[in-house]
C-alpha cells in the first residue's frame, strides 16, 4: 500500500473500533456470550504507542488479539478465524482488514479486496499466548528471579503495553498485572548490574582520546549514552524498547529534558574536553536520581579521575556495590553482575529464541560455585 487509504487514527483506537464494531457482533454470532478477551497486544509500534502514518506500511493496521478459555479455543479457535474472513468488512474507518505478502515477504501490507480477508485477528489463550512472547515459564505464577532475567524488556513492553478491550475472564488482565513491573531484589539486581556495565567504560572515553582515537571515544560516550537512558529507564519503573524507540520512550521521562541536551553534546562533540563535561555531568545527574530512588544507601554522585589517571569518571562501580550488598534471595547473590538478557546481549535473532535465552540464563546460573 504506498499511498494511506484513510486520515491516520492510532494503531489501538482502531483495534478497539474493530473490536466494537465488527468482531464482537460476529462473535456473539458464533455463540453468544463467548467468554473471551479482546486486546492488542504482542508485536507493533502500536503497543507502545510510537506508531505515525509511516508505521501503515508494514503488519499495521485494524488488528485484534482475542483470548478464550483453552476449551473454547480448541472447539472454535479453527471456526473463528474462517468464519471472520468471511464475514468481516473490508475497511475499518478506511482502513483494509485485508492483508497480502509480497513474494517470500513475512511482512504484510493492508490492500483492499473484493473476497474473503486475510484478516489480523488472532486468537489464543492467555497461558500459550505468554509461553511464546515470554518464553517457557511466560506463564508461571510466580516467575522466578531467573525467569525474569530470561525475557528481553522488549518482550515485557510488548505484553504489558498496548490496550485491553475487554476482559471478561480476567485471566489477561491478571496475567497483565503480574508482569507490570520487576519483583524488587530483581530490579535492584538490575539497577546494580547497569551501573556494572557503566563502569566497566567510563574510563575509556578519555583513553581512547588521549591516543588520539576520536572515533572510538565517540562511539563509547555513545555506548554509554544508551546505557544511561536504558537506567534512567529502570528507575522509572519502564521497560525498555528496543533501539528503535529507546530515545522515544527515553524523551517521555521527566528527566529528558536535563539529560537529553548533555548526552547529545556528548555524542557530538569534536573534543573530548568537551565530550567529558557533558558526559560526566550527565553521569553525576543520574547518579543523583539513583541515590532519591532510596534502593541503597547513598553514594557520592561527583566525578573523580580513573585512579592515577587524568580521565574524570563516576567509578560507577560504587552504585552496583551498593545495591548488590542489598539483595538477599540467595539466587540473585549468587549471580555474577551480569543482568538481564538485554544487559550483555543486543542481537535481534537472539531475543527472539526464548528458549534459547532461558537456557542460557540458566547455564550461567549454574555455573557459579
Amino acid at each position: 500500500m504506498s499511498t494511506p487509504p484513510a486520515a491516520f487514527v492510532p494503531g489501538l483506537q482502531l483495534s478497539e473500533i474493530l473490536y466494537r464494531e465488527a468482531v464482537l457482533p460476529l462473535l456473539e454470532e458464533i455463540r453468544p456470550g463467548l467468554p473471551h478477551a479482546a486486546a492488542r497486544v504482542g508485536a507493533g509500534s502500536e503497543v507502545l504507542g510510537f506508531d505515525t502514518a509511516r508505521s501503515a506500511d508494514h503488519e499495521w493496521g485494524p488488528r485484534l488479539d482475542l483470548f478464550l478459555a483453552p476449551e473454547d479455543a480448541a472447539e472454535l479457535g479453527p471456526r473463528i478465524g474462517p468464519f471472520l474472513a468471511e464475514r468481516l468488512p473490508k475497511e475499518i474507518r478506511g482502513w483494509p482488514t485485508h492483508f497480502v505478502r509480497a513474494g517470500s515477504d513475512p511482512v504484510g501490507l493492508m490492500t483492499p479486496t473484493e473476497g474473503p480477508v486475510d484478516h489480523r485477528v488472532a486468537v489464543d489463550t492467555v497461558d500459550g499466548w505468554l509461553v511464546r512472547q515470554l518464553g517457557p515459564a511466560g506463564a508461571a505464577d510466580p516467575l522466578t528471579p531467573l525467569d525474569w532475567l530470561a525475557v528481553p524488556q522488549q518482550r515485557l513492553a510488548e505484553a504489558t503495553g498496548g490496550a485491553v478491550h475487554h476482559d471478561g475472564p480476567g485471566a489477561l488482565t491478571a496475567a497483565r498485572r503480574r508482569l507490570a513491573w520487576y519483583p524488587d531484589e530483581v530490579w535492584r539486581y538490575l539497577l546494580a548490574c547497569q551501573w556494572q556495565r557503566i563502569s566497566q567504560e567510563e574510563a575509556f572515553v578519555g583513553r581512547c582520546a588521549e591516543v588520539g582515537d576520536a572515533l572510538g571515544s565517540a562511539v563509547v560516550a555513545a555506548r554509554l549514552a544508551r546505557d544511561l537512558m536504558r537506567l534512567c529507564l529502570l528507575l522509572a519503573r519502564r521497560y525498555a524498547p528496543y533501539s528503535k524507540w529507546l530515545g522515544s520512550a527515553f524523551a517521555q521521562l521527566p528527566v529528558a529534558g536535563e539529560l537529553s541536551p548533555l548526552l547529545r553534546r556528548a555524542i557530538a562533540a569534536f573534543d573530548h574536553p568537551e565530550r567529558e563535561r557533558a558526559l560526566g555531568a550527565a553521569m553525576e545527574r543520574v547518579a543523583r536520581l539513583q541515590n532519591a530512588a532510596d534502593l541503597a544507601p547513598p553514594v557520592d554522585p561527583t566525578l573523580r579521575n580513573y585512579h592515577g589517571r587524568p580521565f574524570r569518571v563516576l567509578h560507577a562501580e560504587r552504585f552496583a556495590e551498593a545495591l548488590a550488598g542489598t539483595l538477599t534471595d540467595p539466587t540473585l547473590v549468587a549471580l555474577p553482575l551480569t543482568g538481564g538478557v538485554d544487559q550483555w546481549a543486543d542481537n535481534t535473532d537472539l531475543i527472539h529464541q526464548p528458549h534459547a535465552l532461558a537456557a542460557t540464563v540458566r547455564a550461567l546460573a549454574d555455573d557459579q560455585p
